[in-house]
């Protein structure tokens, strides 16, 4: 790759085409409450790439909400990539003008400017530069643009289970253009006390939930938490656990008759969920047995249950594997640096691509995750191009 290369993807696509793109996504709200969420969006990203003379086809997922699926198709003889993200973003809570593209200071405002109808517009111009370029790829070039990442992930489930043969893929979550090779598994975890309630007057007579709850909390802290913060591994770091909140009793002179303690535990690749929750349960159980009167129910929190056969699991991707690479090589030349590999500090859709549809995956997008789901979500002008150049050579290369 030379200069030559990006001139004349600059004859192909231009900075001002991609930000038209971003507008328009922006602008669309696609945000829980809005009648089938995502759909418009889906839409209009179907009439850009059709306009282009890309295939593409609006898919119903649930609900009337519905995923977009573009292609271009090689040849037969090279591997297939996927370019995707998530088209639904969170509400506008306190965002003034939240689906406005405002630009100030070379930054570009609005609710998923950054999470992530930026990076979808900067794979949406990728796509429509090779086309234009009338190169013959060896494999096919896929765009998925998938609902529900912020809830259940209906859309990726959806897309692994159409089989669609992908031998590599780039989630386009912000990563501030460094490339992303893993990420924590997540699950929400509600542990639910039920003890006695009595006058504060006779509370021997009462069973005080609150208490039995901090009695299990410091089982965790002697048991867990050790084995917990000792799995470490070389991209990520250690696992981790979170309690999010705990909500007991009703009054001061009442004894709590229940108490609700809320956790949010993360998991390094090759940890295995099961086990994850076995520790819980264990405690739970060997705590029943010392105590008749200790009662707990543990579930999965209703935000973060997946359809079944899914959870949000870990994200790997081998750091010799071609697509990290092929990525690495173009990163590095296009931004003039070493570009760091490193791994993506939330849960993004790349652990159901991973795990699931052992896909090779990267994490990969302008932008700063930083700024996402605030009232001031913004995405880096000077960000935008760059990536989808980045993208338009990644994909040359890693499907010839």
């Amino acid at each position: 790759m030379d200069n030559k290369n990006v001139d004349e993807i600059k004859e192909l696509i231009s900075e001002k085409e991609v930000i038209k793109i971003i507008k328009e996504l922006v602008e669309i709200p696609s945000y829980p409450g809005i009648q089938s969420q995502e759909t418009k969006v889906a839409e209009r990203i179907k009439h850009i790439f059709e306009s282009e003379n890309i295939k593409a086809e609006v898919q119903e997922v649930v609900d009337g909400r519905c995923n977009v699926i573009a292609k271009i198709k090689g040849n037969g003889i090279g591997k297939n990539l996927l370019l995707t993200g998530h088209t639904d973003t969170v509400p506008p809570y306190d965002m003034e003008n939240a689906c406005q593209l405002i630009e100030k200071e070379n930054k570009l405002y609005g609710r998923g400017t950054v999470d992530m109808k930026g990076p979808l517009a900067c794979m949406i111009a990728s796509m429509i530069a090779i086309k234009r370029s009338k190169v013959e790829l060896k494999g096919d070039l896929i765009f998925a643009g998938v609902i529900d990442e912020e809830e259940g992930s209906e859309g990726t489930i959806d897309l692994l289970k159409r089989n669609l043969d992908i031998d590599a893929a780039i989630v386009g979550e912000p990563t501030s253009l460094e490339i992303c090779v893993a990420h924590r598994g997540l699950e929400w975890i509600e542990f639910d006390f039920v003890g006695k309630t009595v006058h504060g007057g006779k509370q021997e007579e009462g069973i005080n939930a609150i208490v039995k709850a901090t009695n299990f909390i410091q089982r965790i802290e002697d048991e867990v938490m050790p084995k917990i913060y000792s799995n470490a591994h070389p991209i990520i770091g250690t696992s981790s656990m979170n309690y999010g909140t705990i909500n007991g009793g009703t009054q001061p002179s009442t004894v709590a008759g229940n108490c609700k303690l809320k956790i949010d535990r993360r998991w390094v690749p090759k940890e295995n969920y099961q086990d994850m929750l076995k520790e819980y349960q264990d405690i739970l159980d060997d705590m029943s047995k010392k105590d008749d009167k200790f009662k707990c129910e543990m579930k999965i929190m209703k935000e973060s249950v997946m359809r079944d056969g899914y959870v949000h699991e870990a994200m790997e991707t081998d750091t010799n594997s071609q697509i990290v690479k092929i990525s690495k090589g173009i990163t590095d030349k296009i931004m003039d640096k070493d570009t760091k590999l490193t791994y993506f500090p939330a849960w993004t859709d790349g652990g159901l691509l991973s795990s699931y549809g052992n896909i090779e995956t990267i994490v990969f997008a302008p932008g700063d995750l930083e700024s996402a789901h605030s009232s001031k979500e913004f995405i880096d002008k000077k960000q935008i191009y760059p990536a989808t150049v980045i993208y338009i050579l990644i994909a040359l290369e890693y499907c010839s």
